[in-house]
């Protein structure tokens, strides 16, 4: 009799504990499952809250109404000093901005620009070459999408162009260039009439495709990592 008690025992206890490692198995696999997924969103204009950052916040809006897992950040560099690459980096805005971007969580970046002069702004330009310390000693956005939107004071005022350099600077990061959907296969192309862009139905729509694209394709990503 006792032999048999503590053979069911035995059984018992086993079978709580396969029963235990299932429960934790799936905990760690429900937990893996809602990890967060961060997308950026980096507004290049010097007028802080103003017509880029508007549209940039659409995408990250986008973006986040795409799953519960996507979490989005707008960093408005609008007022902030931000200057050029140089050998010695120099103590500006940018050093609280560098720890957001090496932050593991961030699966995708979106970055948006004025066009001035049928080009990117200085500001967007001096934010691409302080990346550098992105690239060394490890490619840290290696394999990430990036979606670019440009905002013009006319329909045609060099924003495709923007779009392009930008996408062509951030190649160097190794990330991957997300385009939008027709009619913007580039990205995000917003009008700004007299510093208002809510009228401009057309160019938020683009906008908000290239979020819900950067967020597809960072949620592609993310399974493929857990299928690996």
């Amino acid at each position: 009799m006792n032999k048999e008690i503590t053979r069911r025992e035995f059984v018992g206890v086993t079978a709580t504990a396969a029963l235990a490692g299932s429960l934790a198995t799936a905990a760690t696999a429900a937990e893996g499952e809602f990890k967060p997924i961060k997308i950026l969103g980096i507004a290049c204009s010097p007028r802080k809250g103003m017509t880029t950052a508007k549209a940039v916040q659409a995408a990250l809006d986008a973006a986040k109404g795409l799953d519960a897992r996507i979490q989005v950040e707008l960093i408005d560099l609008g007022g902030l000093n931000i200057v050029g690459w140089s050998p010695t980096p120099p103590q500006d805005d940018f050093v609280s901005i560098l720890p957001k971007l090496q932050d593991p969580t961030v699966a995708g970046i979106i970055i948006g620009s004025p066009s001035y002069f049928r080009g990117l702004s200085s500001l967007s330009k001096a934010f691409i070459e302080r990346c550098a310390p992105l690239r060394e000693p490890k490619m840290l956005l290696d394999g990430k999408p990036v979606g670019v939107i440009a905002t013009g004071a006319f329909r045609n005022g060099g924003q495709e162009l923007v779009i392009e350099q930008i996408q062509v600077a951030m190649l160097c990061f190794g990330m991957i260039p997300v385009g939008g959907r027709p009619p913007a296969f580039q990205g995000g192309t917003v009008l700004s009439t007299k510093d208002d862009i809510s009228g401009d139905e057309l160019g938020l729509g683009t906008a908000r495709n290239t979020g819900l694209r950067v967020a597809d394709f960072a949620l592609k990503l993310a399974g493929a990592k857990r299928e690996g």
